[in-house]
């Protein structure tokens, strides 16, 4: 499975098999993402795309197969290592620093990553200007998941993870995350996004690739994705 030939490939899988116990998770999932593209990875609740998505970041090291970012095999590398070499990753599950503002939440990851940072362009982007003193504890839901984003992005990635981003977000959020998104990959960044919200997920997408049970079970144009005849029986019913 792949995308047009000749581009700049910034991410690929082959071959990925994750097992926990031994109860198989992942199996055979293989695909690649090419420079300004966004790539949907979507199924069901269980399908294993979370899991996909920690063991393409490096939290899972554990499992067979190769991950390649750009030309170079990253595979036995840590979360910490691939995120120096342009992978960012957006996880499901809160990643804010709640004791701190959204300023000192924007700064804190800035140092880190040793990037120059404009906080009022930055707070302006994802539509939190006016949050900048707020502590992240008391952010809203879309507003942590726009501030989560913008710590992502500060890095640069090359490539971004992005596992559910939509979630629990209202519309307003919603469109800002997927304009950022969409202005990462007119960069020329490659995307892969996970969520239920399979509408808003599809409309950022080139391509959609179908999880079931661990599986890559169909990879068509996004514009397609919906109507297709197994998804319609396996997914979206």
């Amino acid at each position: 499975m792949s995308g047009a030939p000749g581009r700049d490939v910034r991410l690929e899988c082959r071959d990925l098999h994750l097992s926990l116990g031994r109860r198989p998770i992942l199996a055979d999932v293989s695909f690649r993402v090419e420079a300004g593209e966004v790539l949907g990875v979507l199924g069901p609740s269980g399908a294993g795309k979370s899991s996909l998505f920690k063991l393409l970041a490096g939290e899972l090291p554990q499992h067979a197969g190769s991950v390649r970012l750009a030309d170079r095999d990253v595979t036995p590398l840590p979360l910490w290592r691939r995120a120096r070499l342009g992978l960012g990753y957006l996880p499901q599950t809160p990643s804010v620093l709640f004791e701190l503002s959204v300023e000192q939440n924007l700064r804190t990851f800035a140092q880190v990553t040793g990037r120059s940072l404009d906080v009022q362009e930055w707070a302006r982007r994802v539509g939190l200007t006016e949050q900048l003193r707020t502590p992240a504890q008391r952010l809203s839901g879309g507003e942590r998941r726009r501030l989560e984003l913008a710590r992502a992005l500060i890095a640069e990635p090359q490539v971004l993870l992005c596992d559910e981003p939509f979630s629990g977000v209202d519309p307003k959020s919603a469109e800002l995350l997927a304009r950022c998104l969409k202005q990462l990959a007119d960069g020329g960044a490659a995307v892969v996004i996970s969520d239920h919200r399979v509408r808003e997920a599809l409309e950022l997408c080139q391509r959609a690739l179908l999880l079931i049970d661990g599986r890559a079970e169909l990879e068509v144009a996004a514009s397609e994705f919906a109507r297709h005849p197994l998804v319609r029986e396996r997914y979206l019913g």
